[in-house]
C-alpha cells in the first residue's frame, strides 16, 4: 500500500509536521509526498530534523529508509513566506492537492492525507476555493461529497460546511439529509462496531414541533423515516443541546448527523482537538486530513504536533483496507 501525502501551504506548520512524523518514525506507512522538494529540504536543515530526502520519478516510486517526493517545482526557497498569506504557497498548495487527486483517482496512491492549506492564501489565485473538500470533489467530479471529522470520542458528519448560516439553513432538504445519514452509516461501519447514528436537529429543541421552525417536521425527520426504512441504524431528529451529551456521556451513539459547520466542528474540537481527522465521503477516492489549520504563529518553530497528521494516515490506510 502507498499512501499519498501533500505538503500543505509551505508558510504554514506543514512541512515541519511531516518531516517531524518522518524523523520520529511516526509513519507507520510508505507514503509518498506531493510538494516541493526544495521547500522541505529547507525546512529540514532550518529545524535540524536529519530527515533523508529523496526525489520520486513518480507516485509509486517509494524506497524505503527516505521520504519520497514527487517534485512539482512550484517553489522555491525565495518564494518563501513563513508565518505569513502567500498567493504563491497558497497556489502551490492547491496544486499539490490536485496532483494527489489525480494520482488516487489513477491508482497510483491507495489513499492519501493532506496537511492544512489556508483559505485565504488559496483565493488570492482561485476565488471559488473554499476547502479541501470541495476541490478534491471538484476533480474527482462529485457534487455531493461529505465531511466527516472522527476522533476515539465521536465522529461527526456535516450536510453542509463552508457556507453562510443562512445558506446551511436553506441547504438542509430532505434529499441531502438522506444522502449524509447514508454515507455516515457507511463510514461508521468501516470505523467502529455496531454504530448508532443520530440525526441533530437545526433548531433549539429541535424545533419543538413546529414550534421554533419546520425543518424538522419537512425535511429532517422524512430523511430519517427514509433511512430507518432502509434498515440504517438511525435516531432522530434530536435536539442538537442534547445530542452530544447522550453520544459522549451516555454512550448511545457513535456519530452524529449535523445540520452545519460549526454544530459538528465546535463539539468535535472541543472534546479532541489534535486527535481530530477530516475525512471526505462519497468520492471514488479515500482522502483524509488534519483536523487543523496552518497555524501560522506557530510555523517553522518545531512546535506543531504530529498527532492528528499520524491519525490521518493511520485512518487513511484503515479506510483502503476495510
Amino acid at each position: 500500500m502507498i499512501l499519498g501525502v501533500t505538503m500543505g501551504d509551505s508558510s504554514g506548520v506543514g512541512p515541519e509536521i511531516l518531516l517531524k512524523a518522518f524523523r520520529n518514525g511516526e509513519i507507520r506507512h510508505s507514503v509518498v509526498v506531493f510538494g516541493d522538494l526544495a521547500i522541505l529540504a529547507h525546512c529540514n536543515d532550518k529545524l535540524g530534523y536529519g530527515v533523508a530526502l529523496r526525489k520520486a520519478a513518480g507516485p509509486k516510486d517509494v524506497h524505503a529508509g527516505s521520504l519520497n517526493v514527487v517534485d512539482l517545482r512550484l517553489l522555491s526557497v525565495d518564494d518563501l513566506s513563513i508565518g505569513r498569506i502567500s498567493s504563491a504557497s497558497g497556489a502551490a498548495a492547491r496544486q499539490y492537492v490536485v496532483a494527489a487527486t489525480k494520482a488516487a483517482l489513477a491508482r497510483e496512491i491507495d489513499a492519501f492525507a493532506t496537511l492544512p492549506m489556508n483559505k485565504e492564501a488559496a483565493r488570492l489565485t482561485d476565488p471559488k476555493f473554499t476547502g479541501h473538500t470541495e476541490l478534491v470533489a471538484s476533480v474527482c467530479g462529485v457534487e455531493d461529497a461529505v465531511l466527516m471529522l472522527a476522533s476515539d470520542p465521536l465522529i461527526v458528519t456535516h450536510v453542509s460546511t463552508h457556507v453562510s448560516l443562512r445558506e446551511a439553513i436553506d441547504g438542509a432538504r430532505r434529499e441531502r439529509i438522506q444522502r449524509v445519514i447514508q454515507l455516515t452509516c457507511e463510514a461508521a461501519r468501516r470505523l467502529r462496531a455496531n454504530p448508532r447514528v443520530a440525526v441533530a436537529g437545526l433548531n433549539p429543541h429541535a424545533g419543538e414541533n413546529g414550534l421554533f421552525g419546520r425543518e424538522e417536521l419537512e425535511e429532517i425527520a422524512p430523511a430519517v423515516a427514509w433511512a430507518k426504512g432502509q434498515g440504517l441504524p438511525v435516531e432522530g431528529p434530536v435536539p442538537p443541546d442534547t445530542v452530544f451529551y447522550l453520544a459522549v456521556a451516555r454512550k448511545r451513539f457513535e456519530a452524529v448527523v449535523c445540520m452545519y459547520h460549526d454544530q459538528g466542528h465546535i463539539p468535535l474540537k472541543l472534546l479532541d482537538f489534535e486527535g481530530g481527522v477530516n475525512t471526505t465521503l462519497g468520492l471514488p477516492v479515500i482522502r483524509t486530513s488534519v483536523d487543523h489549520g496552518t497555524a501560522f504563529d506557530i510555523a517553522w518553530k518545531g512546535l506543531a504536533s504530529t498527532v492528528s497528521f499520524v491519525k490521518a494516515l493511520d485512518m487513511a490506510a484503515k479506510l483502503a483496507t476495510t
